[in-house]
């Protein structure tokens, strides 16, 4: 007859979703991301549709959640559209190598600007020179594990987990400043499925005053290469 203790054990083990083989070393977890990366860099079209959140800081300290959705085509090295739609914004994205073209769809504007390079340039660019974030474009970059893995201090395999049907690998990283967790598909073709990024500040227990970098969240949905590659 089980015991309380027992049933207790088992209930713990089924809400955490982990068991005695759950736990792999930090090693083993690195080689899952660099599989991810490789696979993703073989990729040369691929395609996916994606759900995503940001979470803000009022300063009243309410964290307010903004949800979107949308679908991104690649082609590397300079190949890009996307589109995303939401409360707040319904725009589309389309880079040629050239030009970043940004369309709101909402608004019946648009503006470009000239970024000539590949979709790696493109998105440092927008870091760097723009200062826009762009929360979860680590993931299409030509090596996603160097970007990823940069300034990590702590790693932690955190057994399996399930994404829209899929069984995942759930891994998470921390740096100085950052936060981050990734889901990616077990078997021939790991590809992320989920991606949540904390920042230092939302870490805190009551978060920033006013801060506008909190919490981003993204799933990845219909993940699909078109082409030879996958």
């Amino acid at each position: 007859m089980r015991t309380i203790a027992q049933t207790a054990m088992l209930a713990l083990i089924i809400v955490s979703g982990t068991g005695s083989n759950a736990k792999a070393g930090e090693a083993e977890a690195k080689e899952l991301v660099k599989a991810m990366s490789d696979y993703l860099a073989g990729q040369k079209t691929v395609s996916f549709a994606y759900d995503t959140s940001f979470e803000v800081v009022t300063t009243e300290h309410q964290k307010l959640q903004l949800a979107s959705s949308g679908k991104v085509g690649m082609a590397r090295p300079d190949k890009i559209r996307a589109t995303r739609s939401g409360g707040f914004a319904d725009v589309e994205i389309t880079f040629d190598g050239k030009s970043l073209t940004l369309m709101g769809k909402d608004v019946n504007l648009y503006t470009q600007l000239e970024v000539p390079g590949s979709i790696d340039n493109l998105i440092e660019e927008l870091r760097t020179k723009h200062h826009l974030p762009v929360p979860g474009a680590d993931l299409l970059l030509s090596n996603v594990y160097d970007e990823l893995m940069r300034d990590v201090v702590d790693v932690k395999d955190l057994g399996s987990g399930v994404i829209a049907g899929t069984e995942c690998d759930h891994l998470a990283f921390r740096t100085k400043d950052v936060d981050w967790q990734i889901w990616i598909a077990q078997g021939e073709h790991p590809y992320p499925c989920k991606y949540i990024i904390t920042s230092a500040a939302d870490k805190s227990p009551r978060g920033t005053q006013g801060s506008r970098t909190g919490r981003s969240r993204g799933s990845v949905n219909g993940y699909r290469v078109i082409g030879a590659n996958g």
